[in-house]
């Protein structure tokens, strides 16, 4: 049985001290649920999103890693690195590294493999542009995706996995996919990952949301029978509507 995983990506956000106001407001309100939660920060608040976290089930992770385990890559963050922070998931492929970094498939499949080896389990992240949504190649892209991004990954490993589908034209824009939408595109990244795997395997394999998710929209999205999840954007960063979305 998928427990359901609800993931704050706080992007390029909070400062140190803003991570501590954070957490502190947050574990004064968060309580052992069924539905696990887990905050996705920048490198710099890891440690303390661990340490004021401690002895709750909140769960830490990274927003991105480089492939390599040591090396001359300046600026780069390691697994190992991760690893000895106790971190537990980290994002690849999330759409901004794809736009703006120019993150290929292959990078993001390089990626996951090295968090996979170290015992991170990767969050995937797949979705289509506006322009694609509109040219109704929506599914062939996402599919391509989930093949290139799995591709080489046992299925041991692929069951950890957690994808999140996050269509680009809703991320940050105030725009959603309306839950069908969302339901329907989950749906076929299962149809795709049974195809890689098999039933048994692709059953394990956690698929959230991600899309302008708000307290106002996540009981319908939660009520998607393929959705075990949702990775949350600008609402995650508010400890109040963060809970609120935890407790949907």
């Amino acid at each position: 049985m998928r427990i359901p995983l609800i993931a704050g990506n706080w992007k390029m956000y909070k400062d140190v001290k803003e991570t501590e106001e954070f957490c502190l407001k947050f574990r004064e309100l968060y309580h052992d649920t069924d539905i696990r939660a887990l905050l996705l920060v920048p490198f710099t608040s890891i440690e303390t999103v661990r340490r004021l976290t401690e002895g709750t089930n909140i769960m830490v992770g990274a927003q991105n890693v480089y492939f390599e385990r040591e090396g001359a890559y300046t600026g780069e963050i390691s697994v190992p690195m991760l690893k000895a922070l106790n971190v537990e998931y980290c994002i690849v492929g999330h759409s901004e590294r794809r736009g703006y970094f120019h993150e290929t498939d292959e990078i993001v499949n390089k990626k996951a493999k090295a968090l996979l080896s170290e015992g991170i389990l990767p969050v995937i992240c797949v979705g289509e542009s506006l322009e694609i949504r509109e040219a109704e190649g929506q599914n062939e892209h996402v599919k391509n995706q989930i093949r290139a991004d799995f591709s080489g990954i046992s299925a041991e490993d692929a069951a950890k996995c957690v994808v999140a589908y996050e269509p680009i034209w809703a991320i940050g824009t105030g725009r959603t996919a309306t839950p069908e939408q969302a339901g329907e595109m989950c749906s076929l990244i299962r149809e795709e990952l049974i195809e890689m795997y098999g039933e048994d395997t692709a059953d394990q394999i956690i698929i959230q949301y991600g899309g302008s998710v708000k307290p106002e929209n996540i009981t319908d999205i939660m009520n998607m029978p393929e959705i075990d999840g949702a990775l949350v954007g600008g609402a995650s960063l508010d400890p109040v509507k963060f809970m609120d979305i935890i407790n949907f």
